[in-house]
């Protein structure tokens, strides 16, 4: 099965959390915090549920597949530190997660989009993988293009983002650039991943 890219909507109201960005979705959660279908009295969610959609909050958060985030945590399992919090840094570490939080984007998606439609560069390469983990010192920039610039231009105008210590962003310039590596305190996804770790350990 592919990424999703049904009603985003929907999948905020599921697992009660804005994993997705986009106005519609975030209006969709704000108007009616239940989750989607027809309303009746439900059960009780199961441990085993629970743990589910604390995964499933990390796989649409940062548009993962089932099978990529299994590799993450495989990794994760041979960093030395805890196991979850290593899984989240080094979903943060993402080049399509970094382009959104640096500000180029408004959402995932659309960082993603941007970079598999060869729109940025990395320490000047163009690259157009979104899974591409970045390093410390790491410098990514808008391709020197008068139509790609004018269009991030009214991005980053448009976009408001939360205040990321670990990437120094010059909007003139349209310059970002990995100062630090991300800690679990810079992680901006709401997310038990204790239970995520148990749940992938099964």
């Amino acid at each position: 099965m592919g990424r999703y890219t049904g009603p985003k909507g929907r999948i905020n109201r599921r697992l009660n959390s804005q994993v997705f960005e986009n106005a519609g979705a975030v209006r969709a959660l704000d108007s009616r915090a239940f989750p989607p279908g027809m309303a009746q009295r439900r059960r009780k969610v199961s441990n085993y549920g629970l743990a589910l959609q604390e995964k499933q909050k990390i796989k649409y958060y940062y548009g993962l597949r089932d099978k990529q985030l299994r590799k993450y945590f495989d990794q994760a399992r041979r960093i030395k530190g805890n196991t979850g919090e290593q899984l989240l840094i080094l979903c943060e570490r993402r080049l399509d997660n970094v382009v959104r939080r640096a500000g180029f984007a408004s959402s995932r998606p659309q960082a993603r989009q941007g970079i598999v439609h060869s729109h940025f560069q990395l320490n000047g390469v163009t690259v157009n993988k979104p899974s591409i983990r970045v390093r410390a010192g790491d410098v990514i920039t808008v391709r020197n293009r008068p139509n790609l610039k004018a269009m991030y231009q009214g991005i980053v105008e448009s976009t408001t983002t939360e205040n990321c210590d670990w990437i120094n962003f010059d909007s003139g310039e349209l310059k970002a650039i990995v100062t630090t590596l991300p800690s679990f305190e810079d992680v901006s996804l709401p997310v038990d991943v204790g239970q995520v770790v148990a749940f992938l350990s099964r």
